[in-house]
């Protein structure tokens, strides 16, 4: 296995724009997923992974045979992008980066600026596989698709001793539904882990509880001309609304265990405004109370202006994993085993976000996430640098091999 083994796989899979959409009902959500999916699947079996296959909802599973006495492991890792920034026509490029600003896009000067990514000064040196500053880049998670192959095909290569290791590749993780349709008797792994994110080292069994919450703002349309009190600007009241939820609890002035409720979109106009948040918190206490708050907001809209004006509805996303994995420990402590081993410094970091495993910990499967590398996802900042790719695959291989 070399460097360019993993660079390679990544780059051919950042070329699929697998973009995953929150609006659609369907699964997986995007059908341009399945054309990545139907490539891995082709790629498995030419590495000699003979069941490798993609049900009808766009999840790829896949065993390697390993020593029955061993404990089966799986690795997950999800094939849609973020639709928080376009992940069609993406150019990346490798460079050898010796500090200070990149020059992402000359034409329309975008600059990756240490300044503003204080994480540059950690990879000087490496090699750094970045955007043209117009896309996200896809580490989030093609790295970590493109490191479990990497892994599996150095098992089948090197034969010797190791776990049988079941593949899952999901859909539609990025809008909270990876593990809907996840078959989780039919993976048959004792444990698992995805590859999701995160700097080298990092591994994480605690993330935010979330939810998903939906604001329908109605109000009454009139000439302005004749509007004295007879115009209901729905506009305005869904201002008001987002005004009655505590500014210090948003994203940009919170960090480590600390909730946050977050606008991620806004539309309207006089007659019909719409609101989308997420609400996140690590304490489920104070994450059920986030949402007694956003409830209360919306009864004190309704007194006010008259009941169905506004109209909320929440819906739980996903819950902290630590309860989980806490009885479960083994598989924290044999990842940081192996990230020691290759020469990392492992470390344990809340997520303030979620991945696929924290619903599949509830469904049966205990399954932290390990890092794969990448630093600013979702937008048009991502990068990873080619070496940590390198050895986030040796750790895989360690964690699989390592009895």
């Amino acid at each position: 296995m070399t460097v360019q083994d993993v660079v390679e796989r990544f780059l051919r899979y950042v070329s699929f724009d697998t973009q995953s959409d929150e609006t659609s009902e369907t699964c997986p959500s995007t059908q341009k997923q399945k054309l990545l999916g139907a490539a891995l699947v082709e790629e498995m079996k030419q590495m000699g992974i003979a069941d490798a296959r993609m049900d009808e909802y766009g999840y790829v599973y896949g065993t390697i045979p390993g020593d029955p006495t061993l404990p089966v492991i799986g690795l997950i890792a999800h094939m849609d992008t973020s639709p928080d920034a376009s992940g069609a026509n993406i150019r990346p490029r490798v460079v050898d980066y010796q500090g200070g600003d990149i020059c992402l896009n000359e034409e329309k000067q975008i600059f990756l600026r240490e300044g503003d990514y204080a994480s540059l000064k950690r990879h000087v040196g490496k090699h750094l596989i970045v955007t043209d500053g117009t896309t996200l880049l896809g580490a989030d998670d093609k790295a970590g698709i493109a490191e479990i192959l990497a892994a599996a095909e150095t098992l089948l290569q090197q034969g010797g001793k190791h776990a049988t290791v079941k593949i899952g590749f999901t859909p539609d993780e990025e809008v909270g539904r990876g593990a809907d349709r996840f078959d989780v008797p039919g993976f048959g792994a004792d444990y698992a882990y995805t590859m999701d994110g995160g700097t080298v080292g990092e591994i994480e069994y605690e993330n935010f509880n979330a939810a998903d919450a939906r604001v329908v703002v109605h109000g009454l349309n009139i000439h302005p001309g004749a509007a004295k009190d007879k115009m209901v600007n729905s506009q305005l009241i869904a201002m008001e609304f987002a005004g009655l939820l505590p500014v210090q609890q948003r994203p940009e002035h919170t960090q480590g265990y600390e909730g946050f409720f977050h606008l991620t979109q806004m539309a309207g106009e006089v007659e019909h405004s719409q609101l989308h948040y997420i609400i996140r918190d690590h304490d489920r206490q104070k994450f059920e109370e986030k949402k007694e708050m956003m409830t209360a907001a919306a009864g004190f809209i309704n007194a006010k202006y008259g009941e169905g004006t506004l109209e909320l509805t929440i819906r739980d996303s996903y819950y902290n994993m630590k309860q989980c994995i806490e009885p479960h420990l083994y598989v924290v402590e044999r990842a940081k085993a192996a990230m020691k081993a290759v020469g990392m410094g492992a470390r344990e970091v809340p997520i303030r976000g979620g991945t696929d495993g924290a619903r599949l910990s509830y469904q049966g499967l205990p399954c932290p996430n390990l890092c794969t590398g990448g630093e600013n996802y979702h937008g048009r900042f991502e990068y990873i640098p080619v070496e940590d790719m390198e050895l986030c695959v040796k750790m895989l291989v360690e964690i699989l091999t390592a009895f």
